[in-house]
């Protein structure tokens, strides 16, 4: 019975350590498996908190674990890939060798996402409201979309995307969006299923097979644009009620 109910934290331990090596990745600047560890840490952050129903030994230390793990894979690692990528351009963009001071005051601000991630995970602790639902970007829909950045940049033939990418103006107008997203009153649906009916859930049947189309036939860049439209219909869905 002990080690039933200690099976779900090893599962979110599973996320800490596969946002850790992700960590590691993002800093030597290896944006794809990076992206793959930070893919996989989500995958166990799914399946923490369903095996802990399944199993009905959901507890305060689990909550707790969970947190934390998430502060690691969707908190530290996109603060470091969205400072590596302003990193990147700016040496890039610049005709003369720069020393180490001088490219760390801009690309320090990627580090933002990461103080949002922590504020926005010690609110959920608190906040009663998201049992059913989210009020605010959650950090694992906010990790993905900074990770994925990289790997647009890497495989996408969109020459206006790479572009937008490798300006360090948009980056940092993405860093303030994203963290004042993860901590704003906005209502944005749970995919959790308490039944399947298409009437009580077309939001989501809607979402998920305009994911998968995206996902076929745009690669990377459905990874942003997956969370754009989870936002939008999130406030459609407000409207609608």
């Amino acid at each position: 019975m002990r080690l039933r109910k200690q099976i779900p934290n090893y599962i979110t331990l599973g996320n800490l350590f596969a946002g850790t090596v992700a960590a590691i990745f993002a800093v030597e600047g290896n944006f794809k498996t990076a992206a793959l560890f930070v893919l996989i840490g989500i995958i166990f952050d799914f399946f923490d908190g369903f095996i802990a129903r399944l199993l009905k030994v959901s507890g305060e230390l689990g909550k707790q674990l969970d947190s934390l793990a998430d502060m690691v894979t969707s908190g530290v690692v996109p603060g470091i890939v969205m400072f590596k990528l302003l990193q990147s351009n700016l040496i890039a963009g610049s005709n003369l060798e720069l020393k180490t001071d001088q490219i760390l005051d801009i690309p320090l601000i990627g580090l933002i996402l990461t103080l949002a991630a922590c504020y926005r995970l010690a609110s959920f602790n608190l906040d009663t409201r998201q049992t059913e639902s989210f009020i605010g970007l959650p950090t694992p829909a906010m990790s993905l979309f900074v990770v994925s950045l990289p790997l647009i940049r890497m495989y996408s033939e969109i020459e206006f995307v790479n572009e937008l990418i490798s300006n360090n103006y948009f980056l940092i107008a993405v860093t303030w969006i994203l963290s004042f997203l993860m901590n704003a009153d906005i209502y944005l649906f749970s995919l959790k299923f308490k039944e399947y009916s298409f009437k009580n859930n077309y939001i989501k049947y809607i979402f998920l097979l305009s994911s998968v189309l995206l996902i076929f036939t745009l690669n990377f860049l459905s990874v942003p644009l997956i969370i754009l439209l989870y936002i939008l219909l999130s406030v459609v869905k407000k409207r609608l009620l």
